[in-house]
């Protein structure tokens, strides 16, 4: 983020803080339970927003050196992302041209691929290489069979792939004006720690609303984040389909005996953004996080999710290494003990007939966004 756009965010909190406020919608948004359990409206997103929408894989260190490769099955489409011996980036369908097995499960470093049912090998820029028995496929030109490519976008550090073939995306058009913030981070230069993953029985997008509100810090977070962060005060602003949200860590009243020229918002704030469709994209001062939220393809009750950590250099050492962990530790066990078996019994209550809409106030600006944006690309605005 740009050095005076961090002042005018910090000088808004601190407006805030001092005035016990926080950011505002013009109005009380009503959201339909029917959007988290219906099996009809889940089909539409899983066709309009995870094969049509551009998705968000990653930083680029991911695969960061030639030969690298990372999978990822949960959109639906089975996504290959791979850097050739050049350094480009490719992505493809993660299904063998022959009998249709998945090539290469997982992620880490080859010179290959080679299926394992039947040892059909490609390259990483996905050309079939090799076939055992060749004379048994005679006229099946191997040029006419490789790996099927998908749309990948590599661009402010960040991975972007398609989960169809032959479509076109334009990733600043996506970003809604958030290209040059991204761009300001210096993603390029982070290093990929971990990822865990996480099953849990509740809709994709109550996932995402866990991190689209301050409110509920100091009474669901009391042991755990809200001695570090402020209950019910941040900002909120709109980037097209996507958003952004800083909420105040507790040390912000600490910036008001440094001067202007000095003010850095990033060890004072968290600052979450949403990125359309699925993913939570947070900076935490010196980390990034990730959280990539997918729906369940039979079941509008269960999610699946992917989240990684980031870190500005490379851990090398056991104490960087024990650092990072406690970090990751402590985002987990928040979430895993007290954000998800909360969200798990709402989902369950959802079924029980009690409301027809639950509310978001006028001081959760961000949730009324994101759920206006995926109205939106689904077709469904007027409802």
């Amino acid at each position: 983020m740009q050095h005076s756009e961090q002042v005018a965010q910090l000088k808004k909190l601190l407006h805030y803080l001092d005035t016990r406020t926080t950011a505002m919608a013009d109005d009380v948004y009503r959201n339909n339970v029917t959007d988290y359990t219906d099996p009809e409206q889940a089909k539409l997103e899983q066709d309009l927003l995870f094969r049509h929408q551009p998705l968000f894989m990653g930083l680029s260190c991911r695969a960061e050196k030639p030969g690298d490769y990372f999978t990822d099955d949960y959109s639906g489409v089975p996504i290959l992302v791979a850097r050739d011996r050049s350094g480009t980036l490719n992505a493809f369908i993660n299904t063998c041209r022959h009998r249709g097995a998945k090539v290469v499960d997982g992620c880490g470093g080859a010179r290959a691929f080679s299926c394992p049912y039947h040892a059909w090998t490609y390259g990483l820029d996905g050309r079939l290489m090799s076939r055992p028995h060749e004379e048994a496929f005679e006229g099946m030109d191997k040029a006419e069979h490789g790996l099927v490519p998908l749309p990948v976008v590599e661009k402010y550090g960040m991975i972007w792939v398609g989960a169809t073939p032959g479509e076109t995306f334009d990733i600043d058009d996506q970003l809604g004006g958030l290209g040059a913030e991204m761009a300001a981070y210096g993603l390029e230069s982070y290093s990929h720690y971990e990822t865990r993953t996480s099953t849990q029985p509740m809709n994709w997008k109550l996932v995402l609303d866990t991190f689209l509100e301050s409110y509920h810090i100091n009474v669901l977070h009391v042991k755990t984040i809200d001695p570090i962060l402020h209950s019910n005060l941040g900002t909120f602003d709109g980037y097209g389909k996507n958003l952004r949200m800083i909420i105040a860590r507790r040390t912000l009243d600490q910036l008001r005996d440094r001067p202007e020229q000095e003010w850095d918002l990033m060890p004072y704030t968290a600052v979450v953004y949403i990125l359309f469709p699925n993913t939570v994209f947070i900076v935490q001062g010196d980390h990034m996080e990730t959280w990539h939220v997918y729906p369940s393809p039979n079941d509008p009750n269960e999610s699946h999710m992917m989240i990684s950590l980031y870190t500005p250099e490379p851990a090398t050492t056991d104490s960087a290494r024990g650092h990072w962990d406690r970090n990751f530790d402590l985002l987990m066990r928040t979430v895993e003990e007290e954000d998800f078996p909360l969200g798990s019994n709402v989902q369950r209550g959802f079924h029980a007939g009690a409301q027809t809409h639950i509310t978001f106030g006028r001081n959760e600006p961000s949730l009324g966004h994101f759920h206006r944006s995926i109205k939106r690309a689904l077709g469904l605005e007027a409802a």
